[in-house]
């Protein structure tokens, strides 16, 4: 392959680099990393020598982003920004990237809210994106909504009810925007009115749209172009935030603005379905001026589904014809922003597009609803076809890749803040100790063929550890063993770690022997996709700090 990138010259540079690198281990970040006395992630992993391409590709992820990490126009605090050429923070993206980085700087993440919410304009605009010295204000360019993230990190990180409010009362005020000048049509759903908006550059399926709105301003919309259109990711972004918002007022004791939001948001995702989905293709589509479907199959479906909009049987259908047709969206590197079967897919594949090329966000976003809808062992398929893609040029974090051959597009360089962020998601997914919802996850799988490989999280319990050797992976909570296994698949334990269930993600029916610290053994057999509930052993489990 052809990218203009020496591996063996980067493998060579980062091991002596560092000395970051201590015997395998990724040596205490917050001081070679973020300075003495910054705040200490709540990762650490020691990989073995067989794990060399994975382990120096990590170490320059978070170089990466830790050199993203700056200011930006009239806001006091640095954020983490896109990198590679984008010089800023965009609202589509930089909110859930703060989330995924706030395992390794928790105020950077609330930095990357904060942003939005104190820039946000009087009339309740929230700016599309802040770069060094200047503000845009040309289009709304949403994906992920930023109730979502910032609820999510007010769980996981921030705890402060100061930001739950600040976050509540902006994001409120954001809908309120949007509906008086995003449903001109008086439909109830979200409209776009140039490409920017869903942040599609050259895409297909914004042909003959301006890039952005007239004169800067995303209230305006351009004449003669069959705009504004009625767009099912845009709605779904919608929905997600009244979900979020609901949330946030429940938690604050706001019953009946929770009810309210709970209502509004109901509203919309049954406008979604019944206006915007084509049941024989098993797709959603914007409609335009004339109320016509665009025809174009795009990773709009992914974002409808990343929101949660449609239920499992129509998620099956989805999936069943799109999402897992390898003529389409499952391609030999998931996912192409554009269906491989459309006529509309662009090649050869130029950079920054949205015309076909798998691109490094609809990965970090995938998880959102690959997990909700029940399909960890297809994300685990994925995963590891990021983790090959990346491991051929470690360091190299590009934006977008051929979905067919996976080679990353180099014309812009390396330094993208979402594909190193990828790099340490996914390895933690397939290879670490995560907490979700008051869990752990325990993901038994070992990322290298020989050596001892450990992933180290530091929760609000105590600290989680997991060991893979010898076949076999050893979960430690608080320095105490709770289980053995031998076999490849996810474990989720409560808090304490009694095991309570077992989860199918190899692609493959795996037997997985799970060995208490009793002495008894449960063996069970789990399904890709699978979960399974544990056995024998669990009545004899002694709950660690109960």
């Amino acid at each position: 392959m052809s990218n203009g990138f020496n591996r063996r010259t980067f493998l060579k540079r980062s091991m002596s680099a560092g000395a970051a690198l201590m015997g395998g281990r990724l040596a205490a970040p917050n001081d070679l990393l973020w300075g003495e006395g910054a705040h200490a992630p709540s990762r650490s992993m020691t990989l073995p020598d067989s794990a060399t391409a994975l382990r120096a590709t990590y170490e320059a992820a978070l170089h990466c982003l830790k050199g993203n990490v700056v200011n930006v126009f009239q806001f006091p605090s640095p954020v983490l920004t896109e990198g590679a050429v984008y010089h800023g923070v965009w609202l589509e993206c930089a909110p859930q990237e703060g989330l995924v980085y706030s395992e390794y700087d928790p105020a950077v993440g609330r930095a990357n809210h904060d942003v939005f919410f104190q820039t946000q304009r009087e009339d309740g605009y929230i700016h599309c994106s802040i770069k060094p010295t200047t503000m845009g204000a040309g289009q709304i360019q949403m994906v992920v909504p930023i109730a979502a993230t910032a609820l999510e990190l007010y769980h996981q990180k921030i705890h402060a009810s100061q930001f739950l409010e600040d976050a509540y009362k902006s994001c409120w005020r954001w809908d309120d925007w949007l509906v008086r000048y995003r449903n001109t049509r008086g439909t109830g759903l979200c409209e776009g009115f140039c490409t920017y908006d869903t942040g599609h550059d050259h895409s297909p399926r914004w042909a003959g749209v301006p890039s952005q709105c007239p004169q800067a301003d995303a209230r305006l919309a351009p004449r003669g172009v069959g705009v504004p259109r009625l767009c099912p990711d845009l709605s779904a972004t919608v929905f997600g935030g009244r979900i979020a918002l609901a949330k946030m007022a429940r938690i604050m004791g706001r019953n009946d603005e929770a009810d309210a939001w709970e209502e509004k948001a109901e509203h919309i995702r049954e406008l979604i379905v019944a206006r915007l989905y084509d049941p024989d293709v098993a797709c959603f589509f914007d409609r335009d001026i004339d109320n016509k479907f665009v025809r174009v199959r795009g990773d709009a479906l992914t974002r409808v589904l990343g929101e949660h909009v449609v239920d499992q049987s129509m998620f099956q259908e989805i999936y069943r014809k799109q999402i897992h047709n390898p003529n389409a969206f499952w391609a030999p590197y998931p996912l192409p922003s554009i269906a491989l079967d459309d006529p509309a897919f662009v090649r050869p594949i130029p950079r920054n597009s949205w015309g076909g090329a798998t691109q490094a966000l609809t990965a970090l976003r995938a998880p959102r609803w690959m997990e909700h809808y029940g399909k960890p062992a297809d994300l685990t398929h994925m995963m590891k076809q990021w983790h090959i893609a990346m491991l051929r040029v470690p360091g190299f974090f590009a934006q977008q890749m051929d979905p067919l051959t996976g080679e990353f597009t180099v014309k812009d360089g390396g330094g993208y803040s979402p594909a190193a962020l990828v790099l340490l998601d996914y390895t933690w997914r397939l290879y670490g100790v995560r907490e979700q919802d008051g869990e752990l996850e325990w993901n038994c799988r070992t990322p290298a063929a020989q050596g001892e490989a450990v992933f180290e999280l530091r929760t609000a319990g105590g600290g989680a550890r997991l060991v893979h050797a010898g076949g076999k992976s050893s979960l430690f909570l608080k320095g105490k063993n709770i289980l053995t296994v031998e076999g490849t698949a996810r474990i989720v334990s409560d808090r304490y770690g009694r095991p309570l269930r077992v989860v199918g993600t190899e692609n493959e029916e795996v037997v997985c022997k799970l060995h208490y610290p009793n002495g008894s053994t449960g063996v069970l057999r789990v399904a890709p996709n699978a979960v399974v509930k544990t056995g024998s052993g669990v009545e004899h489990f002694q709950p660690v700090g109960q």
